[in-house]
């Protein structure tokens, strides 16, 4: 008889994947990809048709919230709990990583992690490990056992800080043994861990430790933790606040990014700017975060401005020059410090977080989601000191410990496992006129190549439509812009650079067409289509220009001019003089600019038809006029009389793009690319 195999997914499994869902899309129950869930149950092997016993667990690197039968981990859990016999010991407990794979059962899944022993050795059959704030709050006070004790009454056991691994894994196990009364137990400097009979239980009990935890620090709980607010460091108005931040931000993100570029998140949420306004504020912030998932991200310790939010912004900026040669010599001593023959290199001594009083919170990383992710845990750990210090005094584990996880060699094989970068990734890149045509299609491609994407468009709903097109605001945001006037250029370039950072690269696109004759061309006319490109191509470049030379890290700034700006052909004078002014701006930056590293180049399309906003409203009617063709044939028309026969699609523009703001063509600046498919008129001399 031939026997069916199990599917993956039993009813246990499905009960700890909609578990993990709720407890991970609840911020106050975990950070994102933080804490573990799994489940133990029984199914058939379909080599022997036995009954075995599972474990699901939570793989490597997942998050809670989104965890799907992919993201888990399935272990034989008899093999797993053989590994008691042959551990090793705490010195060589890295080596038992490698050992749940021999545990596996079936293929596919996630790659166990390193908190696997935790949920395999508790004898329990759902466990759940967070890194709830209120819950890290507890692992972090100086008297964490004594007012675990008093807080949970005995239903919730102590365990002294550990680095997670197998060793801890048994320390849980033991100590639910000695305590049958528990629910679960607080981890010294760490998190929670609870678990129960059935999902629900362990559900209920994490949020049951979760809740009394934060209602017990509300209660009890000093009401000024950070102590009194500092006269000068309390939170500009917001206007001013967020004009600070935009000012300040192009510098910030340079010095953040000294070792490796990096992107940016801004941050002025009411916890932030409290913290930011306390007298605590910087011997609380030097000591730094303590939960691992927290300091990972974070590292160990933000760099503080020490200068009220009234201080000008000269100041601010060069005593945050001050600070950032103190703080990589600080992290510096910190590695030598802790190091060892085994330890990996060193990857760089700038901060992640900067904290700005009066302004709020700059968080970076190599990309946004983990930008904004590192933003947020140290949010989380701003709401742990803050119940620390309400209950007791706020005692994260020591640099020494902290040191063997940031340098953990599991970790760095983790990093290393991590794929190879795209050629836009760590980039940010402002479009203009991007809501359609080409515009639009060289967003869609920049973003593809991992760039952050501001799309600009005059119709704000129109970008924001564009920008939801490539996904959520990790990836693009709309914005709008009027190219044309230049207070709005400049909120344009300030919503950019607080959206993700700063700028790398702009494309200037925005553009409209007018077909006339000489005679039959107005001065309104002319000067509508000179605001719009050559203008508004001046205004955009000349914003964008600041922030590339204030961040030190180069860029590109690319012109989508046209063949007329060099072919004359007829009826179209004001667009053609003003794409001829566009390319000459081109030659102009590309020599004012390059000693900042910024590249300046141009690309001439011509005939794009399909998709145009530009010739759907008006200019194709009229081009085709000119020629004597039907206006659906105008595409064709013009494909018929280049060299190579073949129409030019906004899709061929990106690639233009690409290519010029990739790696390949570093050394390029002050080019024109036609991108006409051969008009031998056009062709530049």
């Amino acid at each position: 008889m031939t026997q069916s195999i199990a599917p993956a997914t039993t009813s246990a499994a499905a009960a700890l994947i909609e578990r993990s869902n709720r407890l991970g899309q609840d911020k106050k129950n975990t950070n994102y990809a933080g804490g573990n869930t799994s489940a133990k149950g029984t199914t058939i092997d379909p080599v022997t048709g036995e009954n075995i016993e599972l474990l699901w667990v939570k793989g490597s690197g997942g998050d809670l919230g989104t965890l799907t039968e992919q993201g888990l981990s399935t272990l034989r859990l008899d093999r797993m709990r053989a590994l008691v016999d042959v551990y090793p010991g705490v010195d060589r407990e890295d080596e038992m990583v490698a050992a749940f794979d021999y545990c596996l059962h079936g293929k596919g899944g996630a790659a166990p992690s390193i908190d696997t022993a935790m949920h395999g050795l508790v004898n329990a059959n759902h466990v759940d490990h967070l890194h709830p704030d209120s819950g890290i709050a507890i692992a972090t006070a100086k008297d964490g056992q004594e007012l675990t004790a008093k807080i949970f009454g005995g239903k919730v056991a102590w365990v002294d800080w550990r680095r997670p691994g197998f060793q801890l894994g048994l320390d849980i196990a033991r100590i639910k043994e000695e305590n049958p009364q528990a629910v679960g137990c607080i981890l010294g400097g760490h998190g929670i861990t609870a678990w129960g009979d059935t999902s629900e239980e362990s559900e209920a009990n994490s949020l049951w430790i979760i809740d009394t935890a934060a209602a017990y620090i509300q209660e009890h709980g000093a009401p000024e933790p950070f102590g009194p607010v500092r006269p000068g460091f309390e939170a500009l108005p917001e206007p001013e606040r967020r004009a600070r931040a935009a000012a300040l931000a192009p510098t910030i993100r340079s010095l953040a990014s000294n070792d490796k570029p990096m992107v940016g998140h801004f941050s002025d949420d009411e916890r932030v700017l409290d913290f930011l306004s306390r007298r605590k504020l910087a011997p609380l912030a030097a000591l730094g975060t303590s939960c691992p998932d927290h300091f990972l991200r974070t590292k160990v310790k933000p760099m503080v401005l020490d200068l009220p939010g009234t201080a000008s912004i000269d100041e601010q900026l060069a005593r945050l020059q001050e600070l950032h040669a103190e703080y990589r010599e600080d992290y510096q001593r910190y590695y030598e410090s802790h190091k060892d023959e085994n330890s990996p290199a060193m990857r760089g001594a700038d901060p992640l977080i900067v904290l700005v009083p009066g302004v709020g919170m700059f968080s970076y990383g190599a990309n946004k989601q983990t930008a904004r992710v590192a933003g947020e845990f140290y949010l989380n750990a701003i709401n742990v000191m803050r119940g620390a210090e309400a209950l007791s005094t706020y005692t994260p584990i020591s640099d020494a410990e902290k040191f063997r996880i940031e340098y953990w060699a599991l970790e760095e094989a983790k990093l290393q496992r991590m794929p190879k970068p795209k050629s836009h990734a760590g980039r940010i890149a402002l479009v203009t006129g991007a809501a359609s045509g080409i515009g639009k299609a060289v967003a869609k491609r920049l973003a593809a190549e991992g760039a952050c994407v501001v799309i600009a468009d005059l119709d704000l709903a129109k970008a924001q439509d564009a920008a939801a097109e490539l996904g959520d605001a990790d990836v693009a945001v709309g914005v709008a812009a009027n190219v044309a006037d230049a207070q709005a250029v400049q909120a344009a370039i300030d919503d950019a650079v607080l959206a993700f950072g700063g700028l790398d690269l702009v494309v200037n696109n925005a553009g409209l067409s007018l077909s006339k004759s000489l005679l039959e061309t107005t001065e309104a006319d002319w000067d509508l289509q000179h605001d719009v490109m050559a203008k508004g191509s001046f205004l955009v470049s000349k914003a964008a220009a600041k922030v590339l030379i204030e961040q030190k890290l180069g860029g590109d700034i690319i012109y989508i001019s046209s063949k007329n700006s060099v072919f004359a052909g007829p009826n179209n004078i004001a667009y053609s003089a003003t794409k001829a002014d566009q390319a000459h701006q081109v030659r102009l930056l590309a020599v004012e600019l390059g000693e900042h590293g910024v590249r300046v180049n141009g690309i001439n399309p011509d005939g794009v038809v399909r998709g145009s906003g530009i010739f759907a409203s008006g200019w194709g009617a009229n081009r085709a006029a000119t020629y004597g063709v039907a206006e659906e044939d105008l595409g064709q028309f013009y494909a018929n009389r280049t060299i190579l026969k073949r129409e030019v699609i906004p899709e061929n523009i990106a690639d233009a793009v690409y290519v010029l703001t990739g790696p390949e063509l570093s050394r390029t600046t002050g080019l024109h690319i036609p991108v006409d498919s051969g008009v031998a008129a056009a062709f530049l001399r």
